[in-house]
């Protein structure tokens, strides 16, 4: 019963003091936007068929100036071509977004939240 105890209290403390254990993923903040038309298309003209295309898209159109949609929130962390390259990526990671939320950016034009962490993202739809 002694060990038991002693190995839950190196548990805890490890836990508590973060070595040993992955930590969880640092939020650093969100933004809100409008997938349009525009979105759907890639700047050299050509449809766009998976949702993180789209949604590197939107960064894409918002950071550039070409054409943004009212609801598109400004963000710091997609400013540039490779910042979206890696945004896709984590975009394609299983947890990114439900099959619903890939649907509703693929097929149509939602409004959407995105959690930006250090190493995720998160997509959910507000409409």
């Amino acid at each position: 019963m002694k060990a038991g105890r002693s190995i839950a209290a190196g548990l805890l403390a490890m836990l508590l003091s973060g070595t040993g254990v992955a930590q969880a993923d640092q939020l650093l903040g969100t933004y809100v936007a409008r997938i349009s038309e525009k979105d759907h298309q890639a700047s050299d003209g050509y449809a766009l068929d998976s949702a993180a295309q789209v949604v590197r898209q939107d960064r894409a159109n918002v950071h550039r100036h070409i054409q943004t949609d009212e609801e598109d929130d400004l963000d710091d962390w997609f400013t540039s071509n490779a910042k979206r390259a890696r945004f896709e990526q984590l975009l394609n990671k299983p947890g990114a977004m439900n099959n619903s939320t890939r649907s509703a950016i693929l097929h149509g034009e939602p409004l959407i939240e995105v959690q930006v962490y250090r190493q995720s993202v998160k997509v959910r739809l507000l409409d």
